[in-house]
Parts: C-alpha cells; sequence; structure tokens
C-alpha cells in the first residue's frame, strides 16, 4: 500500500475531513494519530492515536501534541493541516475580529504545527507536509476577504516553507479544493447540487498521494481539486 508503515499526523482530524483523511491514510497502511481542538471522540477513529483538546493556534500546545503523536507513533513522516474554519461576512457589516480569527484557525494553527512537526520529520530523514487551501483564495468574492485572505495566506506559506526545506527531503504542498460536500456545507447551501461537489473521500486520496513516495518529485504545489464547482 503507499503508506505502508508510515507515521501521519492530521491536524483537525475529529472533522468530516479530517476524519476521511485519517481513515484513508489508514486504509494506505500507514498509523494515524489525529490531533484536533474538539474532545476526542469515543467512537469514531478509534484506530488512531487520538489527541484533542489542543489549541493548535499555540506554539506550546502544538509542540506538546506533535510531539506526544511522535512518541504514540514512534517517530513522524508526515502531517496534514486540516484544521480550520469558515465565515461568510462582509467587510462593511462584520467584525475585525473576524479577519483574526481565520487568520489564526486556517493560517497560525497550519504554521505552528509545522514547525512543530519538523523536528520530528528531519530525525526521520525526510518527510510530508500538506495543508488545505482552498480554490476560492484566487478570488475574494463579496463576503470572503477574511476566509479568501487567510487561506492566500496557507497557499504562500506552503511555498515559503517548500523552498526552505527542499534540500531536506521535506516535501510541502497544498491542495485547493473547491466547496466539500459536508453536512455543515448542505445545511449553508441547501439547494445547491451536492452531486457537484468534492466528497471528502476525493480529496483524501489526492492528500494519500501526496503523503506518498510516488509524489516525491512534488513540491510548493497549489493543486486545485475542484470536482465539477
Amino acid at each position: 500500500m503507499d503508506l505502508e508503515g508510515r507515521l501521519i499526523a492530521v491536524t483537525g482530524a475529529f472533522g468530516t475531513l479530517g476524519s476521511a483523511v485519517t481513515l484513508a491514510a489508514q486504509v494506505a497502511g500507514a498509523r494515524v494519530a489525529a490531533i484536533d481542538h474538539a474532545p476526542a471522540p469515543t467512537t469514531a477513529l478509534a484506530a488512531a492515536e487520538l489527541i484533542g483538546g489542543v489549541d493548535l493556534s499555540d506554539p506550546a500546545q502544538a509542540e506538546q501534541a506533535l510531539a506526544r503523536a511522535a512518541v504514540a507513533l514512534g517517530g513522524l513522516d508526515g502531517l496534514v493541516n486540516i484544521a480550520g474554519t469558515f465565515r461568510w461576512e462582509t467587510i462593511a457589516d462584520g467584525a475585525l475580529d473576524t479577519w483574526d480569527l481565520l487568520y489564526r484557525i486556517n493560517l497560525r494553527t497550519a504554521v505552528a504545527a509545522s514547525k512543530a512537526a519538523l523536528p520530528h520529520l528531519r530525525q526521520r530523514g525526510g518527510g510530508r507536509v500538506v495543508n488545505i487551501g482552498a480554490g476560492a483564495a484566487a478570488h475574494a468574492s463579496a463576503g470572503m476577504g477574511a476566509y479568501t485572505a487567510s487561506k492566500s495566506g496557507v497557499a504562500r506559506f506552503t511555498e515559503a516553507l517548500a523552498g526552505e526545506v527542499k534540500d531536506e527531503r521535506i516535501t510541502v504542498n497544498a491542495v485547493l479544493p473547491s466547496i466539500i460536500d459536508t453536512p455543515q456545507n448542505r445545511t449553508d447551501m441547501p439547494e445547491a447540487d451536492f452531486e457537484r461537489w468534492v466528497k471528502p473521500n476525493e480529496l483524501a486520496d489526492v492528500i494519500v498521494f501526496l503523503l506518498s513516495d510516488r509524489a516525491c518529485a512534488v513540491t510548493g504545489a497549489l493543486i486545485p481539486v475542484s470536482g465539477r464547482v
């Protein structure tokens, strides 16, 4: 299997996409540490090492969580930064605090978790980092300013870190989904054609590829995963 024996940490792992990526990585042969701000679930993801209650925007908590993951798994070969959130809010009627919130959850968590993971990846002689950007970050429409700004930051962070570690056998890439087919998105957009959206398992398959040896020559890439949107 593509990830046989690999040791992977996934942030935002208790949500819809995080659960799909955790399962896909396990099916591909990886051992997974599932990290999230939420409390650890009691039923799902039973085969993973569960690390709940972590504020990944806090560098100290990020370091502790990634160190705990590395100890539990016996090392770390990859990190998938899924922790994130969304707000639709116009600039005229919205709050500046929303910009801070989306920066902290969508970008700062990815930076803090990656910084915390790097020493463990280096100990293994290389590794993979995969971030979750957004196709919408290419052009901000009304109400999307704070969200697309934070996801644009994820893209620039991906490129910058890829450049920093390219000689260390560490690749850093981002996937750019359109609309992911989640229960929350269906609730928020009940009139949409859900069949056109990207399924979590489809996005997870791309992420598993980026974690694998087959993607060893891919780094600094921002990969659209658009479905039929």
